[in-house]
């Protein structure tokens, strides 16, 4: 029986659509069922009923009595040993009450879930009753009591952590307690804390000597090295904001960042002067200049800028500590302002790692990419020691065992794609680890297992948090009985952040439903630089706060919680962003790029996993101009010149690595792009891959 359930519409207007269709229904009612099968041609599977796989029957009709000489009749209900059907659900009128079961596929359902669906049906009913012009969007399903605990119990994760100090007060006051203590150890350099805090303490001085001031902004764009974090260290000193920028990045997207953000100051390194775009502000070498801003130093004594650098650099808690650029749907990349609660709020007194002066913490991502926030201010606040990982390290096949083992590496974090890598290889680079995070996409549990398996024997963390939630925002300790439903959950909330799992119109579902994942708690970002429109759009007034002025993310994501802890579970997304090697990727800014080449007249690309491998990959659909197609597409428009055309603009995990040539892009009935019947690519096919180089030895 197909019926269309309105939010907007009353019970009563509901229940008036499903009289009516089933009057229709009922005068076609003796058509045969194997004709109906016949007609559709439904596409069989063993595992479920091909038309239809769940079932509601109402008997309402009195009993016949039948009535034998001699013979007193009882009815006996029957008990099905296997279920037809994934849900019957039976109800049978007497006199004034209704009263039924639910038939479930235990192959589908846990007992807890189909008494929780009871539960539900019978609030429903209730609500129902209670209101029959109620509007469909406003009937409830959760008692309070359950409400209460998806709300609040959920998400009691207050607790202390310095949410008052800065983060370079903190590291002061590290430094000043094991002064000679390694601070961190890179290619270039090993530093004590004591001279960690020396250095970045005089580019401070300089720094601030040139205007920087509380959220002033001083883009970075430096290789990962001692000299990055000492200039990370520095600017924060002189009470700006740093500004990470990949230096792999192509120069249009450097250029973008700049234009948009306007930072006064940029510091790099004098090897990258050619590889960066003109910039208008003070441009600082910090290996060529050093010497020289020693001696300003020196010459300028006790002024007010060293003062202001002993004192803090007039930084607060709320003021801005960093501005990191994620992908943007609209085509260009977009700012997200973190400030030093948030930093703190990740690293000090949270419940999922403590890290101390025994870790040595591995730096192996990208300042530009958010987790380098985890490993960097999580080593230097925590008097552990920061060593830096060459990223040579982290993709040869052995490179990261040998590093893990001569640094003695006690914690380390990388995306999903790395770790079933890693894991692929043998996983011996992170057997010895005491802490290993994960994170950043969907997780197939089987890798998983596979090390717990080969006998890993510290804490697995799988990890989960946008940039606006400040790295993250959930974590899931993983064990082996954690690992077999489809995919190991994101989690509970650390420390100080709270979860809702919320419909479309921002009302809380239960447990096992589908909705969208809304952040909350002292991770928040500031919001969006330079976009306040779309800082509005995400970040929307928290309306289960009891204080006045919270306020909470958007993810995107689509999630349930799991009943009994309530952890999170991703299902997926609800807008066209997706994440590749662990970059958070909008596929609209891919598409945008695209269509911008000249030859290009449609593009579609789309996320999946097509190399057996179960890393994701980013195909382009494209759809000549006439013009182009009539001289047989030209290489204007193909593969190889529209990837190097694509590279020219995005940083290399942007850019498909797949291109498949269509005259046309099939279309939904409403005109969009059905994306569900674009072709899978052909890898055999030339012209889609990067030229394939055959292996020269085992490595």
């Amino acid at each position: 029986l197909r019926s269309e359930v309105k939010a907007e519409e009353s019970f009563r207007g509901l229940l008036a659509q499903v009289r009516e269709v089933c009057l229709g229904a009922y005068a076609h009612q003796d058509v045969p069922f194997e004709k109906l099968v016949e007609e559709l041609q439904p596409e069989r599977d063993l595992s479920r009923s091909p038309l239809y796989q769940v079932m509601f029957v109402l008997q309402n009709t009195p009993p016949e009595v039948l009535e034998l000489s001699g013979l007193t009749l009882k009815s006996v209900n029957s008990i099905s040993e296997a279920a037809k059907f994934d849900l019957v659900l039976t109800l049978v009128e007497d006199g004034e009450e209704l009263g039924g079961t639910l038939e479930y596929n235990t192959d589908l359902f846990e007992a807890s879930t189909a008494r929780r669906m009871l539960e539900h049906f019978g609030n429903l009913v209730q609500s129902i009753v209670e209101g029959p012009q109620r509007r469909l969007a406003e009937l409830e399903i959760m008692s309070d009591a359950e409400r209460r605990t998806v709300l609040e119990g959920w998400n009691r994760t207050r607790a202390d952590f310095p949410r008052h100090s800065t983060i370079h007060r903190l590291f002061s006051r590290r430094a000043a307690l094991s002064p000679d203590a390694p601070a961190l150890s890179f290619h270039d350099a090993s530093l004590t804390y004591a001279q960690l805090d020396s250095r970045s303490s005089l580019l401070a001085r300089h720094l601030r000597r040139l205007g920087v001031r509380p959220d002033t902004l001083v883009a970075l764009c430096m290789e990962r090295s001692a000299r990055l974090v000492v200039s990370i260290l520095g600017v924060l000193k002189a009470g700006g904001a740093y500004l990470p920028l990949d230096p792999s990045y192509p120069l249009e997207r450097l250029s973008l960042m700049l234009e948009d953000s306007q930072p006064p100051v940029l510091l790099t390194q004098e090897g990258l002067s050619e590889r960066l775009p003109a910039h208008w502000g003070q441009t600082i070498f910090v290996d060529a200049d050093w010497e020289g801003m020693r001696s300003l130093d020196e010459a300028a004594g006790e002024d007010e800028a060293a003062r202001a650098v002993s004192s803090g650099g007039g930084a607060s808690a709320d003021g801005l500590a960093y501005v990191i650029y994620t992908s943007g749907s609209t085509g260009r990349p977009k700012g997200v302002m973190v400030t030093h609660r948030n930093v703190l709020r990740l690293v000090c007194g949270t419940d999922y790692v403590r890290l101390g002066p025994s870790d040595v913490v591995a730096q192996a991502s990208n300042a530009s990419f958010d987790a380098a926030t985890f490993e960097l201010w999580g080593a230097l606040l925590s008097g552990a020691r920061l060593h830096g990982v060459a990223t040579d390290a982290l993709l040869t096949p052995g490179g990261l065992e040998r590093a893990a083992r001569e640094a003695g590496l006690t914690t380390l974090f990388v995306t999903t794609a790395l770790f079933n890598q890693l894991v692929r290889e043998g996983g011996g680079a992170l057997m010895g680890l005491r802490h290993l995070l994960f994170g950043g996409q969907a997780v197939d549990p089987r890798p998983v297992r596979r090390l717990l398996e080969a006998g890993f024997g510290g804490r697995l963390l799988h990890v989960y948090g946008p940039t606006e939630a400040t790295t993250f925002a959930t974590w899931q300790q993983v064990t082996l009985a954690g690992t077999r439903g489809a995919t190991v959950p994101i989690g509970l909330p650390i420390a100080n952040t709270t979860a809702h799992v919320l419909d479309a119109r921002m009302r809380p579902v239960p447990a096992g439903a589908a909705g969208e994942l809304y952040l909350g708690g002292e991770g928040l970002a500031r919001g969006y630089l330079n976009a306040a429109g779309l800082t509005a759009e995400r970040f929307v007034p928290d309306p289960f706060s009891p204080e006045g002025g919270a306020r909470l993310y958007r993810t995107g994501d689509v999630v349930r919680r799991r009943a009994g802890r309530g952890e999170v579970e991703f299902v997926g997304r609800r807008d066209e962003q997706v994440k590749v090697r662990g970059f958070r990727v909008e596929l609209g800014e891919v598409e945008a790029a695209l269509r911008a080449r000249a030859g290009v007249a449609e593009c579609a690309v789309v996320a999946g996993e097509w190399g057996g491998d179960g890393d994701r990959r980013l195909v382009a659909y494209v759809v000549a101009d006439t013009g182009a197609r009539a001289h047989g597409a030209g290489p204007g428009v193909s593969a190889s010149a529209l990837r190097e055309e694509l590279s020219r603009s995005l940083p290399d995990y942007m850019v498909p690595s797949a291109f498949v040539f269509m005259d046309e892009l099939p279309l939904t009935p409403n005109g969009k792009v059905d994306r569900r019947a674009l072709p899978e690519p052909d890898p055999a096919r030339p012209e889609l891959e990067r030229a394939y180089v055959a292996p020269r030895n085992g490595t």
